[in-house]
């Protein structure tokens, strides 16, 4: 009897693309909260906000992954993250389902992934519609240049 493995993904859409975090790294999904900018923050940086009394820095996922900001005024949801036992916000335009996958259906990132979204990616899964990319959250925050590498390399 063999033993498959499943990942179960928080999904969301950012520019037209869907993507995915392991749900194991989700704490909250919000609607647009009030940030306060940070001072000679990087781009990627959108700034600060307060949830439930915890100052949780505000990642635009847009930047990160060098993309255009949203005509349209998307960008009023966002995915909390947790990592070393610090909450990151990040900016989407949109959530989708909780898609259980398995680990074996898993692509390899394609070589012609730009490379701003190569950095972040864990991997791609062929889905019946369309691709889902798979963000390394540990990566994406490490992109944003703002985490301190110390802190970051402790996660797997």
């Amino acid at each position: 009897m063999t033993h498959v493995t499943s990942n179960e993904y928080l999904t969301f859409i950012l520019a037209g693309q869907l993507f995915g975090v392991s749900v194991l790294q989700v704490n909250d999904v919000l609607r647009s909260q009030k940030t306060t900018r940070t001072p000679l923050a990087p781009p990627t940086i959108a700034g600060i906000m307060n949830l439930r009394g915890r100052i949780v820095t505000v990642i635009d996922v847009r930047r990160c992954l060098n993309q255009p900001p949203a005509s349209d005024g998307s960008g009023g949801m966002s995915v909390v993250v947790e990592q070393n036992g610090e909450l990151f916000s990040l900016i989407i335009d949109a959530v989708g389902d909780v898609l259980t996958l398995d680990e074996d259906n898993i692509e390899p990132i394609p070589p012609t992934l730009d490379a701003s979204w190569s950095a972040v990616a864990a991997g791609v899964y062929k889905l019946p519609d369309q691709l889902l990319v798979t963000l390394d959250v540990k990566k994406l925050l490490a992109s944003a240049q703002f985490y301190e590498n110390s802190l970051v390399e402790g996660v797997a």
